[in-house]
Parts: C-alpha cells; structure tokens; sequence
C-alpha cells in the first residue's frame, strides 16, 4: 500500500514509500491491538476494519476523481472536498518546509484556529515526507483517527447498555456517510471523534472503578484542547449532567472536582482567545467574548444564507422578524436537504457525495427524535435520567450547530458530526429497543418523514426542472403540517384504544 500511495504521489518514490509504509504499519497494527483489547471479536474487527477502508479509500478516491470530475474551483483541482481542508494543508506544508520550530509559528500560520491540528500535520510533513507535499499522508491519518474510536466505543457501549447497543452503535459509527467523509479529509472531525471515544471509555471505566481509565479521559479532553476547546468543553458538560443523573455525586472527590473545574477554566480561555485573536469583539471576559461571537455569527450565517438563496430571501422578506431565526435553525435540522441533493444540478461526483450525506442524516435523524421514547421506557432509573439526558445533549448541540452553520449545506453537518459519537449510542439506543418493542411510532416518525420528502421532493423538482404545479412555500408547509398532525393524531387515538382493550 506504501508502495501504491508513494507512486501516486509526488517527490522521490522511495521517501514516500518508506514515509506511507511507516504509517500504514504503524496504524495498523494499533487499530489491531486495541480492537483485540476491546473484546468484540469478528464483529468489531469487520467494523473497524471496514470503517478504516471506507474512509480511507474514500479520501484517496475523491483525491484523484475531483480534478476530473468536480467543479473549476480551486479546492476541487486539488482533489480536496473541504476549503478548510485544504487552506491548513497548505500552510502545514509551509510551516513543515520553513525554519521555524513545529508549533512555534504567528497567525501567518495560523488558519487552524487552534494551532493542534496545524502541528501535527506539520509535523508528519517535516519527518515522513520532507521532500515533497503529500495530502493523502493526513488523508490516512484522519481515516485512521475516525477508526480507532470504534474499539473504545464498543467497550464503553457493552459495558453500560448491553452488546446489542453496542453491534448497533458501532456499525453507525462505521457506516454513517458524513462520517465517512470527514475521515478521509485533514480535518478537526475525526480527532474530535476519537478523543470524544477516549474520553468516554475513561469516564465510563471511572464510574466502574477502573483506577487506569482516568487516564484515558484525560488523554481525550487534553486532545480536544489541542484541537477545539469548545468540544473539550461541551464533552464535560455531557459527562458532568451523566455523573449527577446516574447518582454518581458521592463518587466525586475533591480532587476530580478541581481538576474538571480548572480544565474548564482553561478550556474557555483557550477558546475566548482564539475566538477573539484579532481584538474585534469587545468582550472583557472570556464569556463575553464567546457570547458576542456567538451572536455576530448568527447574524452572519442568517444573512449568508438570505444572499445564497433567492427563495430564502424571499421568505424573509414575508415573514416576521422574530421568525427568522427559528426558521434558520429548522431549516439547518434538515441539511443537507435529500431532495434538494437528489435534483440539483451539478457533477456525477459531487451528486455522489450529496446524496449520501443527505441519505445518512435522514436514516439518523428518526431514530434520534425517538432517542426520548427509547430512553424513557429504559429499566432503570439511573439508565433513563442518564439517556434522557444524552438525548437533550446531543439535540442542544443540533440546534446550536443549526443556528451556528445556519443552513449551510457543509459547515452545519460538520458542526453536528463533532459530537457524532453520542448520535451513534443514542441510535443503537433506539434500535435495540425498536428490536425489543417494535413500537409503533418508529414507523409513523419515518411516515412523517416520508410526507416531508415528497412534498419538497417535489417543490425542488419544479424549482430546477419545472416538473408539475409550485405550490407556494407557505401552504407547502402548511399541508406538511397539517399532515404531521394527523399522522400523530391517528398513532395516539390508535395507542388509546389499545390500551383501553388491555386494561378491560
């Protein structure tokens, strides 16, 4: 594989394949190692071997088709499907080629907002590939990031809710599309997801009262401060509300106490100063800085989307003032749109790509509103608060990422996908109870769904290919509605009357 990569690549062949070959045996062979360790056997080494070659394979593929078959950008002659991609690559190749120490660089350097991802791909560019740029060097690292989190997944899923939970979570975690793609970009994502993985095995292990474990959650939440403080921060406010829902006060000490406290300290100043790098936004403290960047990008995001899109813009000019935001963030929920992503014009590739992303997310999305009729109807006490609790998590980070991308077809799924592990353990949540159960209302939220697509399948059609009568966005809206209400009408009354047959 060394070989194959290095000849694709340019430079002198034999650093390059010396270079590839040291990675792929030593990511290898740690991808081996904790999947053994983690116990699943045939089941798990398929997921994570599979994981692994998917998004790696996808990233070397998209590599070469995009130059052929993408846009005229300058990111798709690149062979890259993110800017941001790209933008940090480049700059990690200079800051590798230059004389200056490996993360010892000024903001001409620093399009990585964080610094901690610039420096590790600088640094593998300085040491296995000093001759030459090579891309898919990091496209094989963040596939194998992506990968490794699966083992401590799994562990972590079998130890707290069973093997069925945990063969769901894993094969979503493995096959969820954005997922996919994000692991075979250089980007933050598949870090943050195998940090995120490390840090739950930690957690987990230290509720069990595994004396080692804590390491691990510290090597997670230490990785996120390197690469994004703000998921280091929302990673302890998810395990803090799991330790106070499960019962576990009177198991934390003093000592955890201050050291969670001041690795949130240093979490929000980390952040508030690189959000505020430049001086521009008037906060005289940490959490005013974070807040008024919070709002100022609300603001754009809102008008971005009103000057990307006539019909948008349209709308807002119709609706009240106080509507649209809300409408941003419903409107971010549904990113990427899967009949806009089935009719709009563009290449094969990208078509590719849209429908995918668009397919995953709608396949997720179902069992995550059922994540609250999952957890609720959990044995358990500790079990229900605790996946109550996940559930309100990970929906508040969907609709902060809805409101924070706006309705962005690439950044808003990316935001969503940090916390893409606790979106894996709440669907395998639901589909191991819907295996138990078969509740009804699985299937009536995927109908409701269903009702959602051919209605704007439809709309999407006729605004690209005029195929049959618009109907006015509003009263589109207006017969989804009404058509959810019924639907939900109908499950309950059904509902009703069986259990008033059972009670006689």
């Amino acid at each position: 594989m060394g070989a194959v990569l290095s000849s694709l690549q340019a430079g002198d062949w034999l650093i390059g394949w010396l270079g590839f070959s040291l990675l792929f045996l030593l990511c290898s062979f740690l991808l081996a190692f904790f999947t053994r360790w983690a116990g699943g056997g045939k089941a798990l080494a398929w997921m994570v071997a599979l994981a692994f070659a998917l998004r790696f394979g996808g990233g070397v593929a998209t590599y070469l088709v995009l130059p052929l078959d993408g846009h005229a950008d300058e990111d798709d002659r690149a062979g890259y499907v993110y800017t941001d991609a790209h933008r940090r690559d480049d700059q990690a190749w200079d800051l590798a080629a230059s004389n200056r120490l490996i993360g010892d660089f000024n903001q001409s350097y620093a399009y990585d907002q964080y610094g901690g991802l610039l420096t590790i791909s600088a640094f593998l560019y300085r040491y296995l590939s000093p001759d030459a740029h090579r891309p898919l060097m990091l496209v094989l690292v963040s596939a194998f990031m992506a990968a490794i989190g699966l083992p401590f997944l799994w562990k972590s899923a079998t130890n707290q809710w069973g093997e069925k939970v945990a063969l769901a979570s894993g094969w979503i975690y493995a096959l969820y599309p954005e997922s996919i793609l994000l692991g075979g970009s250089a980007m933050r994502e598949p870090y943050l997801m195998a940090f995120s993985a490390f840090a739950l095995w930690g957690f987990v292990g230290w509720l069990d009262k595994r004396r080692h474990a804590i390491l691990w959650l510290a090597a997670g939440i230490v990785g996120m401060l390197l690469v994004s403080p703000v998921v280091a921060l929302a990673t302890l406010v998810i395990l803090g509300g799991w330790a106070y829902f499960a019962g576990e006060r009177g198991k934390v000490s003093r000592w955890v106490v201050a050291i969670a406290l001041a690795v949130f300290m240093v979490g929000l100043f980390t952040l508030s100063a690189a959000l505020d790098r430049n001086g521009n936004l008037g906060g005289n403290t940490p959490i005013a800085v974070i807040n008024n960047f919070i709002r100022e990008s609300f603001k754009w995001n809102v008008f971005k989307i009103e000057e990307g899109s006539g019909w948008v813009q349209k709308l807002f000019d119709e609706m009240p003032y106080w509507l649209r935001l809300p409408f941003v963030m419903i409107y971010g929920v549904f990113q990427p749109v899967l009949p806009a992503a089935l009719v709009a014009p563009t290449t094969l590739t990208w078509r590719i790509i849209a429908i995918l992303r668009a397919l995953g997310w709608y396949a997720l999305l179902p069992a995550l509103i059922l994540s609250f009729a999952a957890g609720s109807s959990q044995g358990g006490e500790a079990k229900r608060r605790v996946l109550l609790w996940l559930g309100f998590a990970a929906w508040g980070w969907i609709l902060f990422t809805a409101m924070r991308g706006g309705g962005d077809q690439w950044d808003n799924p990316r935001y969503r996908a940090i916390l893409f592990l606790w979106q894996a353990i709440l669907g395998g949540v639901v589909w191991a109870w819907w295996r138990e159960t078969r509740n009804s209302w699985a299937v009536r939220i995927v109908l409701m769904e269903v009702v959602f697509l051919i209605f704007f399948g439809q709309w999407y059609a006729n605004r690209y290919y005029h195929f049959g009568r618009q109907l006015p966005f509003a009263q589109m809206v207006a017969f989804i509605l009404g058509l959810w209400a019924l639907i939900f009408a109908w499950g309950w009354l059904t509902d009703r009357r069986k259990s008033a047959r059972h009670r006689v």
